[in-house]
């Protein structure tokens, strides 16, 4: 029997709680180089953190701090 690695949330090891949209350097980790949102099973989030920097992501990308597309 193999056992499975355990992955941690880096949010909730961090003892982030609220993820803000104006903190546009914590957003850009979990952005892809052509600016699309990453997957919770590529960035190890929970779900609760997932949904929360989905959208703060969009929020940012409407007020224009985050780009939309990669030109």
């Amino acid at each position: 029997m193999v056992k499975k690695k355990v992955k941690i949330c880096p949010l909730c090891y961090q003892g982030i709680k609220y993820v803000d949209y104006t903190d546009v350097n914590l957003l850009r980790n979990f952005i892809s180089g052509q600016f699309s949102i990453l997957s919770s099973k590529r960035t190890g989030l929970c779900r609760k953190h997932q949904k929360e920097i989905t959208q703060a992501i969009k929020r940012a990308r409407f007020l224009a701090l985050l780009p939309f597309v990669r030109r």
